[in-house]
């Protein structure tokens, strides 16, 4: 339909952080489902949250991100060195910053013990350099 017509819906207008907001729920949706399920372990924690960091990073606006992986947590599959976990989203605590057209936010996605769910939120405050604290892996 074109542009004007009476009864035509037009686009919302978004802001610059409303969409800085949404590419950073995007990029932790992303991450989060496409690597649960991935078997770890605590030989393996780091290598693997390096990988969905680097993932994460090709995406478009990206300009940090941090993951962190708690391997101890979950049930474990098998026993001696055919045993592992599967990741979980109460393994995961991530954090990424995303910049559109200079506009910056910073959000994250971590397991809430009180919900029993892995929750993203937008933070507040510009990002930071540096990975927050938390979890026995980190990755830059």
């Amino acid at each position: 339909m074109p542009r004007g017509r009476p009864g035509t819906p037009r686009p919302a207008r978004v802001t610059d952080r409303e969409q800085a907001c949404f590419e950073a729920g995007i990029k932790l949706g992303g991450l989060f489902h496409q690597f649960v399920g991935t078997p770890v372990s605590p030989r393996t924690a780091r290598s693997l949250a390096r990988a969905m960091e680097k993932a994460v990073s090709l995406q478009p606006y990206v300009t940090e991100v941090h993951v962190f992986l708690d391997p101890r947590r979950g049930p474990r599959s098998g026993t001696g060195r055919f045993g592992y976990r599967y990741l979980t989203g109460e393994m995961i605590r991530a954090e990424v910053s995303v910049q559109v057209r200079g506009v910056a936010v910073r959000a994250r996605l971590a397991y809430r013990e009180d919900l029993r769910y892995p929750l993203m939120e937008v933070l507040p405050g510009a990002p930071r350099r540096g990975a927050p604290s938390g979890g026995p892996t980190r990755s830059r």
